[in-house]
C-alpha cells in the first residue's frame, strides 16, 4: 500500500490522503497521470520525507506528497 498526501488545490475533488496499491502505481509520475496532475504543477515531490522526482520507483509502504506552487506573501 501507497500513502499519497496531497496539498493545497490538489486536494479539490481528490480529498486529502489516499491509499493506492503499489502493485498498479510503479513511479510518482504514474500516480500524477491517476490523478490527472501534471507533473510541470508539482512543485515540491517528496517520498518518505526525501526530494524526488516522477521516476522514483516506489516501494511497499512509501508515502509519496505532492505540494503545488505558493503564491501569495
Amino acid at each position: 500500500m501507497l500513502e499519497v498526501r496531497l496539498f493545497a488545490y490538489f486536494r479539490d475533488n481528490r480529498g486529502k490522503i489516499l491509499f493506492l496499491d503499489v502493485n498498479e502505481f510503479k513511479t510518482p509520475q504514474m500516480i500524477l497521470d491517476h490523478l490527472e496532475i501534471d507533473i510541470k504543477d508539482v512543485a515540491i515531490l517528496l517520498v518518505n520525507g526525501r526530494h524526488s522526482n516522477g521516476e522514483h520507483i516506489l516501494k511497499e509502504n512509501d508515502i509519496i506528497a505532492f505540494f503545488p506552487p505558493v503564491a501569495g506573501g
